[in-house]
């Protein structure tokens, strides 16, 4: 039966009428039209759907909505800032770290996260916090080159 939901999703509060098991993903995607998130497994194992709650990554495949409540979701639309790319938008981008784009966003979305821990990983930091997140296409050396990238960015700006 469905319940009135108050979500806060990429900075904005946001009412869906939704049966509290349905996934975070459906409702990202099929509710509120945020189609970057993406349905891979549906087992939370290949990293796709991934989105931040709270500044931490998490499987929107396997998240209820109920569990949501009022914690900040962030999704890959969420990272761009008035029209500017993330400095990882960016840098996947440069660095060609994508083929089909089936895991880009969330790649860059738990890339994020780490970014977030650790401004600047190394790259065997890097390989263990992205595990778990698949690319089929087999980029993981300009994922990971796009990541360190994208760290030298922010610290850049930082400055």
């Amino acid at each position: 039966m469905p319940d009135q939901q108050e979500l806060r999703i990429n900075g904005k509060s946001v009412r869906v009428e939704v049966d509290r098991d349905r996934t975070l993903l459906g409702v990202l995607r099929d509710d509120l039209g945020l189609t970057g998130s993406k349905y891979g497994c549906g087992e939370g194992r290949c990293g796709a759907c991934t989105v931040l709650i709270d500044g931490q990554p998490a499987r929107s495949c396997r998240t209820k909505i109920g569990a949501v409540g009022s914690r900040e979701v962030t999704t890959i639309e969420g990272l761009a800032r008035e029209g500017v790319l993330h400095p990882l938008q960016r840098a996947f981008l440069e660095a060609d770290a994508l083929q089909c784009g089936y895991c880009t966003s969330g790649m860059i979305v738990a890339a994020a996260a780490l970014l977030r821990q650790n401004p600047d990983p190394g790259r065997e930091e890097i390989v263990e916090f992205m595990d778990g997140n698949i690319c089929r296409c087999g980029t993981y050396q300009r994922i990971i080159r796009a990541i360190r990238a994208a760290a030298r960015s922010l610290k850049e700006t930082a400055r």
